[in-house]
C-alpha cells in the first residue's frame, strides 16, 4: 500500500499554481490561424473572381491551390515551433483535431467538387463556418461565434447567385469571418 505524502503549506500552493498554469489557456495565439487564413483565402477568392471575369486566363483556380499549400507549410511551421514551448491543453488538442477533420473535409470536399464539375465555395464556406462557430464557442468568444455565423449565412447566399461571383461573396465573407475577429482575438488581454 502507497503512503501518502504530506505537502506543507507552500508545497500546496506550489502544485496549485502549476496544475493553474498548466490549464490556462492562452487564446491570442489561435488569432494566427485565422489571420494566415482568413488572408490566403480573401486573396484567393478575390483573385479567382478577377481572374474568371476580367480576363481570359486559362487556369484561373491556380490561386487557391498555390496559397494553400503555402498556408498548410507555414501552418505546420507555426505549430510546431509552438509545440515544443507550450504544454498542450484539452482545448488545444480539441481544436487541432476539428481544424485537422475540417481541413481534411475541405480537401474531399473540393475534389468531389471538382469531379462533379461544382463549384465548391458553398460548402467550404459551411465547413468554415462550422469550425469558426464551434472554435468561437468553445474559446467562449463572441467575436468568432457572430464570424461563423456570417460564413454560415453567406453559404446560404452562395445558393442563390451565380458561380462566378462565388468567389467574390467568400473573399468577401472571409473578412468578417476570420479576419476581423482574427485580429480582434489577437488583442485580447489574457
Amino acid at each position: 500500500m502507497e503512503q501518502e505524502q504530506t505537502l506543507n503549506p507552500k508545497e500546496s500552493l506550489a502544485l496549485i499554481t502549476d496544475v493553474i498554469n498548466k490549464t490556462k489557456e492562452n487564446i491570442n495565439h489561435y488569432s494566427f490561424v485565422f489571420l494566415l487564413w482568413g488572408w490566403f483565402l480573401a486573396i484567393a477568392s478575390i483573385i479567382r473572381f478577377l481572374l474568371t471575369y476580367f480576363t481570359d486566363f486559362k487556369y484561373p483556380f491556380l490561386p487557391f491551390p498555390i496559397l494553400s499549400v503555402m498556408a498548410v507549410i507555414i501552418s505546420i511551421i507555426f505549430y510546431t515551433r509552438t509545440k515544443s514551448t507550450n504544454t498542450e491543453t484539452y482545448l488545444s488538442f480539441f481544436l487541432k483535431r476539428l481544424w485537422l477533420g475540417i481541413m481534411l473535409g475541405s480537401i474531399l470536399l473540393v475534389f468531389a467538387s471538382v469531379v462533379q464539375k461544382m463549384q465548391p465555395s458553398t460548402f467550404t464556406l459551411i465547413l468554415g463556418g462550422i469550425g469558426t462557430l464551434v472554435t468561437g464557442q468553445v474559446l467562449k468568444f463572441k467575436p468568432l461565434q457572430i464570424g461563423g455565423i456570417i460564413l454560415l449565412i453567406s453559404s446560404v447566399i452562395c445558393c442563390f447567385i451565380i458561380d462566378d461571383y462565388k468567389f467574390l461573396m467568400v473573399g468577401l465573407a472571409i473578412i468578417p469571418g476570420y479576419l476581423i475577429p482574427g485580429y480582434m482575438l489577437k488583442n485580447v488581454k489574457v
